[in-house]
C-alpha cells in the first residue's frame, strides 16, 4: 500500500501520526510524508533562511529513522492559503507523485490557520489530482482521506484508533529530531513537548485499551469512504 501523510510544519506529522506511519513502514508499505510549510518562522532567534534549512534537514532525519521518504512543498510559514490555486497545484503534483491508497492530513477543526489551510488544500487537491485532463502527470485515484488528531485532542472526535505501543518509542525519537523546536520550547517556554506527546498518546490509548494510541477520523464524503480497514 502507498501511504501519503501531508502535514503543515515539519514536526506536525511526528506529533500526530508518526507512530501509525512507522507501523505502515514496518509492515512494508511505501510511506511518504510532505510538510507544506518549511517552518521558517518557528523561532525567535534563528533567522528564517537558516531555520528553513535546519527544519527541512530535521524532518528528513526523522523520516530516515522509520524508513519514510520526506518531501516538502517549501511554502513559508503563515503563507499556506487554501484558496491559492498555485499552492493547490503543488499538492496535486505531490499526490500524483505518491499515487497514494490513503492520504492523512490535518482536520478541518484544527486550531491553527496554517493547518486549516493545508486541510483545505489537501481536500481540494485530492479531487483535482484524480482528474486525468488536469495538470501534469498521471492522475491519482480518488483516495480515502483521513484526518489526524488535533493538538492536545481539542475539538476532535475520533472514529478510529491505531495502537502504537510497539512504535511509540520510535515516534518519540522521530519527534526529538526536531531539535530546533523542542530545545527552544523547553529552554525558553518551559514546555517539554516529548512529555506532552506522551501524555496525549497515553490518553488516546486509554480510550481504546492500548498503552499508547493515535486517533483519526475519515472525511465522510462520497466517494472517499471505503469498507476496508485502511489504518494499520
Amino acid at each position: 500500500m502507498n501511504v501519503l501523510a501531508i502535514g503543515c510544519h515539519p514536526d506536525d506529522i511526528e506529533i500526530s501520526c508518526a507512530g501509525t506511519l512507522a507501523k505502515y513502514a514496518k509492515r512494508g508499505d511505501k510511506v511518504i510524508t510532505c510538510h507544506v510549510a518549511n517552518g521558517n518562522m518557528g523561532h525567535v532567534i534563528i533567522k528564517p533562511d537558516q531555520l528553513r534549512e535546519m527544519r527541512i534537514a530535521e524532518a528528513k532525519k526523522a523520516g530516515d529513522l522509520a524508513g519514510i521518504e520526506v518531501i516538502t512543498a517549501d511554502i513559508g510559514d503563515l503563507l499556506p492559503n487554501g484558496c491559492d490555486i498555485a499552492q493547490r497545484d503543488k499538492i496535486v503534483e505531490i499526490i500524483r507523485y505518491a499515487q497514494p491508497d490513503i492520504i492523512i492530513t490535518h482536520g478541518p477543526t484544527d486550531y491553527m490557520p496554517d493547518h486549516l489551510a493545508v486541510s483545505k488544500l489537501v481536500f481540494d487537491a485530492s479531487f483535482a489530482a484524480s482528474v486525468p485532463q488536469y495538470g501534469k502527470g498521471n492522475a491519482a485515484k480518488l483516495t480515502p482521506l483521513y484526518y489526524m488528531d488535533n493538538l492536545a485532542g481539542m475539538n476532535f472526535i475520533p472514529t478510529e484508533y491505531v495502537d502504537i505501543t510497539d512504535t511509540f518509542e520510535l515516534k518519540l525519537q522521530m519527534l526529538e529530531c526536531h531539535e530546533s523546536q523542542l530545545k527552544w520550547m523547553k529552554d525558553h517556554d518551559n514546555i517539554d513537548f516529548s512529555d506532552f506527546v506522551r501524555t496525549c498518546s497515553k490518553f488516546r490509548g486509554l480510550q481504546c485499551e492500548a498503552a499508547y494510541a493515535e486517533a483519526f477520523t475519515q472525511a465522510y464524503v462520497w466517494p472517499k469512504v471505503t469498507t476496508k480497514r485502511m489504518l494499520p
